[in-house]
């Protein structure tokens, strides 16, 4: 297994992390607004199939680490942003998968599926439906960072630095996927 996302295909990036569990654990930590705040994003998933997905990023509040400011290219996004979608695959504590909307790009889906490995918790997550190579890099250095985080969050560490971190792990998606 990986510590890197692979690139599946042009428009789609998979990660899979090994998690403390047990299962239900890491479950709430995607689906629960409250604990996924900790490591993503505040918002509601669901629940069940065709539920409203609502997600609150403000990356600067997931760690007390001293951090940089934003790379330049990120600095004209809002501190806050929000995503909305639709669940589409609603299968606790197993699966959940979600439409993307933002903006004015193409609606992406993300797919969470859990499985348990004795005591761990294998995390795939798959980001499908990525508009550009540029979104491809920056949804990379993004899980990358965010899945990062939520072990730090599992494990009982201090979050890292979200914006030191993701700047890092974007420059390496750079090199490892010829971008």
């Amino acid at each position: 297994m990986s510590e890197y996302g692979e690139l599946i295909d042009n428009t789609t990036v998979r990660f899979e992390r090994m998690l403390p569990g047990p299962i239900e654990r890491v479950w709430a930590y995607i689906v629960d607004g409250e604990k996924r705040r900790r490591w993503l994003c505040g918002g509601n998933i669901g629940p069940g199939e065709s539920g409203h997905v609502d997600m609150h990023f403000h990356n600067e509040t997931l760690s007390s680490a001293p951090d940089i400011e934003a790379p330049e290219k990120y600095r004209d996004m809002p501190k806050e942003m929000r995503f909305t979608g639709t669940v589409t695959r609603w299968e606790p504590p197993h699966a959940v998968s979600h439409t993307w909307e933002f903006n004015d790009e193409e609606t992406s889906e993300v797919c969470y599926e859990l499985e348990e490995v004795g005591d761990r918790v294998r995390l795939v997550l798959t980001h499908r439906r990525l508009e550009t190579t540029d979104t491809v890099l920056s949804v990379s250095g993004g899980w990358h960072t965010h899945l990062d985080i939520l072990a730090d969050v599992l494990e009982g560490r201090e979050p890292r630095a979200f914006w030191k971190a993701h700047t890092t792990n974007e420059a390496e998606y750079q090199k490892r996927l010829g971008a």
